[in-house]
């Protein structure tokens, strides 16, 4: 199943998840979608992307119900956004030479994570990295790119069998 966000008009942070018939309210990156993202814009990227895997963080949520591969997440584990890095928009494990963003958080965004099999086949630097599905920030604030969920929305995108995504950025077709 493919799923599908589209803009919502007079907002560049606010999008539409299409779900088979069921639609949510997506939070999408600050300065809206883009179809040339580079690394640190605050866009999501537009086009059609796999959904490659599901991470968690088992000692605060229950595993969600999917077809993705899952694992849960450990307190080393990391993602390498550094364009001059030979693992650039790859998992890692940290401690991690290059910069990296830490997937442990402390908040509860990435409780459950999937990532979006953008810029990864193979990665081009500066071209963007983890770009991720995760939760929504309790005000609903804007992401750095990625597509933020309520927890609910997010376990009902993964047990519907979802296996990629297409982002849009024109209005919803009638």
């Amino acid at each position: 199943m493919i799923i599908h966000v589209w803009p919502i008009a007079d907002s560049s942070s606010y999008a539409k998840l299409h779900c088979g018939q069921t639609i949510m309210t997506a939070v999408i990156g600050k300065n809206g979608m883009t179809r040339h993202k580079r690394e640190g814009d605050m866009c999501t990227p537009v086009g059609q992307y796999t959904l490659r895997k599901v991470y968690y963080r088992a000692d605060r949520v229950m595993p969600p119900a999917s077809i993705l591969p899952m694992e849960p997440l450990r307190p080393h584990d990391g993602w390498c956004d550094d364009p001059r890095a030979p693992l650039y928009n790859q998992f890692i494990t940290r401690p991690h030479p290059a910069r990296h963003e830490v997937l442990w958080r402390e908040d509860d965004l990435y409780n459950i994570i999937v990532v979006i099999g953008y810029n990864d086949a193979p990665a081009k630097p500066g071209c963007g990295s983890a770009i991720f599905m995760h939760l929504q920030r309790p005000d609903h604030t804007p992401t750095e790119g990625c597509v933020a969920l309520t927890e609910q929305d997010l376990r009902l995108v993964l047990a519907s069998g979802a296996t990629s995504i297409t982002i849009h950025d024109d209005e919803v077709p009638s």
